[in-house]
């Protein structure tokens, strides 16, 4: 089989993220985020894990300053690209997120789009731990997963397929435990007939976990909703967004 080329594939990528998560979906999030927590020009935002920027740009746009982090250089260039056409307040950061420190002090950090399902219980809440030193007093913690337990346990699919433009995606995954987590392989199909086979693993946590990680790390969990700011979360709902301050 051939490979499909990173850089051809990337082309892509924000494509089928759209399909993932719709831009209707950012704007409710970004309207969600400015009032709930008293966001205004001047503000400062951590995004972290931010993606092609879909929140940090919007943000930036009503004046408030983003630090925009991710580990994808394409995702950083990206961003770096859009706030210099328009003069966005976002400094756009390459870095590994499990060692992203800087001095500056922010009223929130946001971590969306299932991205800390990424990464096993330690290294969560080393993450958690630098975001709460990043967090000013009383500055505040939105994560967003499809991923808790509440929400796997009930709706995890074995087999899946779908087509994003000229990709095919064949996915099977299973559900493991020690640690609990999804693994799963997709094999990605060109209408070429190119193809690529990548994994990907999600760490599966439940709200009782997340808020024992939240803790040690200094943050105390303040609400769980599935829509943000509207309905509190109940279980096999298709989204949570966990909301933490930082304590003191």
């Amino acid at each position: 089989m051939s490979n499909i080329n990173d850089t051809y594939f990337a082309g892509y990528y924000k494509e089928i993220w759209k399909t993932i998560i719709p831009d209707e979906l950012t704007v409710k999030e970004v309207d969600f985020m400015v009032p709930y927590f008293k966001l205004a020009a001047g503000s400062k935002v951590l995004d972290l894990m931010c993606g092609y920027g879909r929140h940090a740009i919007a943000l930036a746009k009503k004046g408030i300053a983003v630090t925009a982090v991710d580990n994808l250089a394409e995702y950083i260039t990206e961003i770096k690209e859009a706030a210099a056409k328009e003069a966005l307040p976002i400094t756009a950061v390459q870095h590994d997120i499990l060692s992203f420190k800087t001095d500056e002090q922010f009223d929130l950090a946001i971590c969306m789009g299932n991205s800390l399902n990424f990464f096993n219980a330690a290294d969560t809440i080393t993450i958690l731990k630098n975001v709460a030193a990043q967090l000013k007093s009383g500055g505040q913690l939105l994560i967003n997963s499809w991923s808790i337990a509440e929400i796997a346990f009930k709706n995890h699919t074995t087999k899946s397929w779908s087509t994003i433009g000229q990709f095919k995606f064949l996915t099977d995954s299973q559900f493991l435990f020690h640690p609990a987590r999804i693994d799963s392989t997709t094999i990605i199909i060109c209408d070429d007939g190119t193809t690529e086979t990548r994994q990907a693993v999600d760490y599966i946590f439940s709200i009782n976990e997340m808020e024992a990680m939240l803790k040690e790390a200094g943050l105390g969990l303040q609400e769980v909703y599935s829509i943000p700011g509207r309905k509190k979360f109940t279980v096999g709902e298709p989204r949570a967004y966990l909301v933490a301050k930082k304590d003191g």
